[in-house]
């Protein structure tokens, strides 16, 4: 990728883009104090996940995002179909490349805010010389940080308080119908090569923790807001009542492909694992599960009271 524009100015002129913006300062995660619109109109996002699908459900279309593509090449917004029904297809919103975005993309967009994470490749300093760039730092952050900072961007945060308040009433009726504190659950996974573990995972963990459900300390021993690889022999230790795991549906993923991942990497694991052997281990959608939506923790915490409460099961500890 050839070195875009020298300065920002030079891209001005280079496109003829100049709209006056009042602007306010920001200071992201990399230490670096920002000066973004008040009131931005042309979003490029750089994370589908983490950053695009808030943007969405706050009511903000960017430009731009970035995003992954299909077998056959087709690009898609991870989990924003399911999640918004919005998406590349039905949106005027531009496919930028994946890791890394393409950064002509991006500056022919002519944004006047970029959004980014750690984990884009395209380098952030190019970034900037297109348009104001943040970088949100999700692992420091965790998901529910990055979004409270994405709606204060976009002035948005009011919305914040409202959608807390819906999944506050969500989590009371488990601690409600559920015994929580008695019943441990594990979140562990399973590629074709490894397993992994996330602490917290996703919508996933913050019901486990904000329910009150205990957790293998495998888990918790996990740096927080990452995520660590497992070699097969330490599988026992992620063994608990119930054991959630999920499938990547958005890569034509199945549950049958979790089963074999983990027989794969220990065979015979069903018969290992307490949770599995008595039928309470569950493989379900990774899209609702790890996207940072409200919509999709809302239906995790319906899913965790549905797979839970209301039944018998077998404790692990009998």
């Amino acid at each position: 990728m050839k070195y875009l524009f020298t300065t920002v100015a030079a891209f001005i002129a280079s496109t003829g883009f100049a709209v006056a913006q009042d602007m306010r300062p920001f200071t992201d995660d990399t230490g670096t104090e920002v000066m973004i619109p008040v009131d931005p109109q042309r979003i490029v996002s750089l994370h589908d996940s983490a950053l695009t699908i808030s943007l969405l459900e706050l009511g903000v279309i960017p430009v731009g995002s970035q995003g992954r593509l299909t077998e056959d090449g087709t690009p898609f917004i991870r989990s924003a179909k399911e999640l918004t029904g919005i998406g590349f297809d039905n949106a005027d919103i531009t496919f930028v490349g994946a890791f890394p975005v393409d950064l002509e993309a991006v500056a022919a967009l002519q944004p006047d805010l970029i959004l980014t994470t750690q984990w884009q490749e395209a380098p952030v300093d190019q970034l900037r010389q297109i348009a104001p760039t943040v970088l949100i730092d999700y692992s420091a952050r965790g998901d529910w940080g990055t979004y409270a900072t994405v709606a204060d961007i976009v002035g948005e945060a009011d919305q914040i308080a409202t959608m807390e308040a819906r999944y506050a009433a969500a989590i009371a009726q488990i601690r409600d119908r559920i015994d929580t504190e008695t019943i441990s659950i594990s979140t562990i996974h399973a590629r074709s090569d490894t397993l992994f573990a996330f602490n917290p995972y996703g919508n996933i963990g913050r019901v486990l923790e904000d329910a009150g459900f205990r957790q293998p300390q495998a888990i918790l021993d996990v740096p927080l807001n990452n995520h660590m690889d497992f070699s097969a022999e330490t599988l026992p230790q992620f063994d608990a009542d119930f054991i959630i795991t999920t499938f990547n549906g958005s890569t034509a993923e199945t549950p049958e492909d979790v089963r074999r991942y983990f027989d794969n990497l220990v065979p015979g694991y069903c018969d290992l694992l307490h949770a599995c052997r008595t039928g309470q281990m569950f493989i379900i959608p990774r899209e609702e599960a790890s996207a940072t939506s409200y919509d999709a923790l809302l239906a995790t915490t319906y899913a965790i009271q549905a797979m839970i409460g209301g039944r018998e099961f077998v404790p692990m500890d009998n």
